[in-house]
């Protein structure tokens, strides 16, 4: 474990000091991937972003929860970066951002009275998350604690359902930051699946093996729409399906009323579509699928999108956030995402080099280590330390970042 210089002076920061900043990160017993959720990658992509700036000195993980960093040294290898454990935090550092691992709120008030900042950091869709956690009596997700946060960050997919409920909920001035990605991780797991193995869609199958590659653990991406999306374009035009490939089913394929919604599609009374366990997207896109069909609710920013993009491979969609990439349906409407569908048999290899190039200009501007996005990092960082930042505001403001 990489140890820091030593504590900082608390309360006696200058204009020329650099700070530290740590990332908090859920560690458990058992084995985790950064393929689980887009937390963890988002968590390594914006540690990328804090070792650009130039107000950091240096940046670490701060771990948290049954895990260990011993068992969990792969896991945290892709984060390029130190790992502290709380109370190393505590001592040393001057701002923590909340992102895959919740603070305790007596921790946080005692970071706090020590001069430190604290920032939430929300990449999901929590206003639903724990809405249906409340009323299905599910394990909480994040949870509103005594945490004093002096900000909190999300992303402009979020900025609808989630803004007025952080803002009011954590007692903080919500500001909406730019979404992160870069391909460093998928190029890392592609490159481990060994030389011959390329990422990328390879024109000219008769025939596309359609992937629907939602998550099914709540109602902000399910594989329903894909699905009936899917139906549409085989009713259609049979001739372009080869397979449909339905993943992370283990939850839903043994529930009664996802068995009898998949049972009155064409598409499975003719063994078209198989409902598999979850994968990551390296394994899946090229191996067995060819095109993506994907679907949100209130959720429009996915690394599953950006994946696809860099990969070039066709991704439907109903995302008003990836500009012009892909082919768009309306947001409910599986008729409009069964015709996306076949316009994108139709154009996607003819297209296919405008495709990828259009792809690559959006997953620029999500580059991490961009000076675009150092610079809105850093700026954000050093608004926690304006003064003024710490009083409570008595009416939540909103602090909007560039549009993509």
């Amino acid at each position: 474990m990489n140890k820091p210089l030593g504590p900082v002076l608390r309360g006696k920061r200058t204009g020329q000091s650099r700070l530290r900043v740590g990332v908090t990160l859920f560690l458990r017993d058992e084995k985790q991937t950064i393929w689980e959720n887009g937390i963890f990658q988002n968590c390594f992509f914006l540690l990328q972003t804090l070792r650009k700036s130039p107000l950091v000195e240096w940046c670490c993980v701060v771990v948290a929860g049954p895990g260990t960093p011993e068992k969990s040294a792969a896991f945290l290898k892709s984060a390029e970066a130190p790992v502290m454990t709380m109370g190393e935090a505590m001592e040393n550092l001057d701002v923590v951002i909340e992102l895959s691992a919740q603070l305790d709120g007596e921790w946080g008030k005692a970071f706090a009275a020590r001069g430190g900042r604290i920032v939430a950091m929300r990449v999901a869709n929590d206003y639903v998350i724990d809405a249906e956690r409340m009323a299905f009596k599910l394990p909480p997700g994040l949870l509103m604690t005594q945490t004093p946060y002096h900000e909190v960050w999300t992303l402009p997919a979020f900025a609808r359902t989630c803004a007025g409920y952080y803002a009011t909920g954590c007692r903080a001035p919500v500001r909406i930051m730019q979404h992160l990605w870069s391909p460093t991780l998928l190029e890392q797991a592609a490159a481990a699946r060994g030389g011959s193995y390329d990422f990328r869609y390879v024109p000219g199958r008769a025939r596309w093996r359609l992937a629907v590659l939602e998550p099914n653990l709540c109602s902000v991406k399910t594989s329903h729409i894909p699905l009936l999306a899917c139906e549409v374009a085989y009713r259609m035009d049979p001739t372009i399906v080869e397979a449909v490939r339905v993943f992370n089913t283990d939850t839903v394929r043994e529930n009664e009323t996802f068995v009898k919604f998949a049972r009155a599609l064409d598409l499975v009374s003719h063994g078209k579509a198989s409902f598999e366990g979850r994968y990551p997207i390296v394994e899946v896109m090229g191996p067995f699928a060819d095109a993506i069909v994907s679907h949100h609710w209130e959720n429009a920013q996915n690394y599953l999108y950006y994946e696809a993009l860099y990969g070039g491979f066709p991704l439907i969609h109903n995302s008003d956030l990836i500009e012009d990439c892909g082919y768009r349906y309306t947001n409910f409407d599986p008729e409009d995402g069964g015709k996306a569908l076949l316009q994108a048999f139709q154009q996607h290899d003819l297209n296919l080099k405008t495709y990828v190039a259009d792809g690559r200009k959006l997953l620029m501007k999500l580059d991490p280590s961009s000076d675009a996005n150092v610079r809105l990092y850093s700026e954000a960082i050093a608004g926690l330390f304006e003064p003024g930042s710490l009083a409570a505001a008595p009416t939540p403001r909103r602090v909007p970042a560039p549009a993509l």
